[in-house]
């Protein structure tokens, strides 16, 4: 497997990618999905030996007090492999010192653990000696 930082894959790749993992609500709209990754504060791609895209985490954020992770994602043939803790890793390397690491997902039993075991706490599990926390969001489109 191979790591690449910032190398924008072309579109007909991020298509393949995030249809193997059935996110169509990116693929529905590929225009706006191409111009998300390119417009990604942070970029790193998971190929293996052949070259194919097989993995994907993005950041946005500002790069001083938060950091994003926006997408990670790896392709189903590639998945228990470990290749989604390195795009973890690799993604979130440059910004160490950025007071929050932040994400959203939805509420696969397995993403839960894969998560927690990356260090990541859930919002409504946060130590609440540490100063409670609340996580709120809004979605554009009321059908997804």
């Amino acid at each position: 497997m191979i790591l690449e930082e910032n190398q924008i894959p072309d579109q007909e790749e991020l298509i393949a990618l995030y249809d193997s993992v059935r996110w169509s609500s990116y693929t529905d709209n590929a225009e706006s999905l191409f111009a998300g990754i390119a417009n990604s504060r942070y970029l790193v791609t998971a190929r293996n030996d052949e070259g194919k895209l097989i993995g994907l985490a993005r950041i946005i954020g500002d790069g001083y007090t938060i950091a994003y992770l926006q997408d990670i994602l790896v392709h189903p043939d590639y998945q228990h492999c470990g290749i989604g803790r390195q795009l973890i890793e690799a993604v979130f390397a440059p910004f160490h010192h950025c007071r929050q690491h932040v994400l959203i997902t939805d509420a696969e039993p397995y993403q839960r653990r894969f998560y927690e075991s990356a260090g990541f706490v859930e919002a409504r599990d946060w130590d609440k000696d540490s100063g409670q926390i609340r996580c709120f969001l809004r979605f554009n489109n009321p059908n997804r």
